[in-house]
């Protein structure tokens, strides 16, 4: 895991910082994390699986339609492939 030094953070960013963490019942340390991670993942970003949903109901896929999907597949295992 990648560790970070933060040199030259004024007194009252590091004070507030203590407080925002005290407030979250976070350490001053697991607070800079939560921070972090909310400014460069922010919370509208395109997830993958939601985006099929939305696209599978946008054309009208229902669950009958997919579980005939499934019920179609063949189950077995492939073939091993024999490269002589």
């Amino acid at each position: 895991m990648a560790a970070v030094t933060i040199r030259n953070l004024s007194e009252e960013a590091h004070r507030a910082l203590k407080v925002r963490a005290a407030q979250h019942n976070r350490s001053a340390e697991a607070e800079m994390r939560a921070i972090l991670e909310a400014a460069v993942r922010p919370q509208g970003r395109l997830r993958l699986g939601t985006a099929l949903s939305e696209m599978s109901r946008k054309i009208g896929l229902t669950n009958a339609d997919v579980e005939a999907l499934e019920h179609g597949r063949d189950v077995r295992p492939a073939e091993p492939m024999h490269l002589e």
